[in-house]
């Protein structure tokens, strides 16, 4: 059973493509760093996804609100002295703002009195004075998120203003894309100096094993200059030491 657990383990790598035995060292490493420098950069590119949308959203949901309430209080008058045309050319200039799908005025009965939009659509043919103050509907086949506010607490009717979601959705693509591009350019420069560094890193030691075969070839006058304090240093002083005893013991086995 362990045999067979065994095979199936060393059968499993080149099943999936990946042999991390066979594979080089500067290959191992520069895997490893950039598989942590894209997880890490995924991440963060979530995080900055997720409460930039959010903070945009809000930002749309303030603007809705404002242009709504706006209206409700301009409006509140011209509909209290049923100013008709007033308000109609008040609610056509609404309507005719940027991102703006639809402004339109109904009574406390539900029944339009102006609107942005002729002819008026079916789909938005409802009661707005229970409706909640923001949802998202469809008009002529884009979605829309609409907001509205009362008049005089309720009691003249209620101001209905649209926003196409396509338009939104571009402002959010637009202040988003340029962030993610640069995090995007910040993790290709991360992997390319992990490349770098990993090349760098292993280059000490590759000549350490040029030299170790040197050595077991017999060559044995090539000195090892290994330029290094750390753990490679040390390795390439006991090669060395290791090579000038072998070329000493030659020496004397030669001498006999």
């Amino acid at each position: 059973m362990s045999q067979e657990t065994a095979s199936v383990e060393t059968k499993l790598p080149k099943a999936v493509g990946i042999d991390w035995r066979r594979g080089g060292l500067r290959w191992k490493i520069s895997a490893t760093f950039s598989g942590l420098i894209l997880v890490l950069g995924l991440f963060v590119i979530g995080i900055v996804y997720y409460f930039t949308n959010a903070a945009l959203q809000k930002q749309v949901d303030l603007r809705s609100s404002a242009i709504a309430t706006n209206l409700a209080d301009a409006a509140a008058g011209l509909v209290s002295r049923k100013s008709t045309l007033e308000l109609d050319a008040l609610v056509a200039k609404y309507g005719r703002l940027d991102g703006v799908a639809y402004a339109f005025v109904q009574d406390a009965k539900g029944e339009v009195l102006v609107s942005s939009l002729q002819p008026f659509p079916t789909e938005l043919k409802d009661a707005g004075g229970a409706s909640a103050a923001s949802r998202m509907t469809r008009v002529r086949g884009k979605t829309v998120y609409e907001t509205r506010a009362t008049l005089l607490d309720g009691q003249l009717g209620v101001v209905r203003v649209g926003l196409w979601a396509e338009t939104i959705q571009d402002d959010v693509r637009s202040t988003l894309l340029p962030i993610i591009g640069l995090i995007a350019g910040c993790l290709v420069l991360g992997i390319a100096l992990s490349i770098m560094l990993a090349s760098k890193t292993i280059r000490p030691i590759l000549d350490l094993k040029a030299i170790a075969d040197d050595i077991s070839r017999g060559r044995l006058d090539t000195a090892v200059s290994i330029q290094s304090n750390d753990e490679v240093g040390e390795l390439g002083r006991s090669l060395e030491r290791m090579r000038a005893s072998l070329k000493a013991a030659m020496i004397r086995l030669n001498r006999e």
